[in-house]
């Protein structure tokens, strides 16, 4: 794994211990409902719940979000078109200013993806 992408993970899973090891209700309730809402089951594939949020991600414009879903999206199967098209459509509804973040997230993309050729 690029050394970028395993400081990502290590990190977020770092913080997300220590954050929940603080014992607050309401934020274990949030990382629940997160977990839940990307989960299988449904009407909705985890593939497209990932992409989903990858869009979502893009246009708040949370760098960390995107980088996440990123990974999930490749974890579950998504293909790079099928990244690359969903950033278009992150681009689409949230305009110019998502540019640089789909910069960020095609540098991720691109570290992710290295490995598979």
């Amino acid at each position: 794994m690029n050394d970028r992408v395993q400081q990502f993970a290590e990190y977020r899973q770092k913080m997300n211990e220590r954050i929940l090891a603080t014992d607050n209700r309401v934020i274990k309730r949030m990382f629940s409902l997160d977990s839940l809402t990307y989960a299988e089951g449904g009407a909705l594939e985890v593939k497209q719940k990932e992409l989903l949020g990858l869009v979502a991600s893009l246009v708040l414009r949370c760098d960390d979000c995107v980088s996440y879903h990123i990974g999930k999206a490749v974890e579950v199967g998504a293909s790079r078109d099928e990244i690359v098209e969903t950033m278009s459509i992150g681009l689409v509804v949230g305009g110019t200013i998502v540019i640089p973040h789909m910069r960020r997230a095609m540098e991720f993309l691109d570290e992710m993806t290295a490995e598979q050729g």
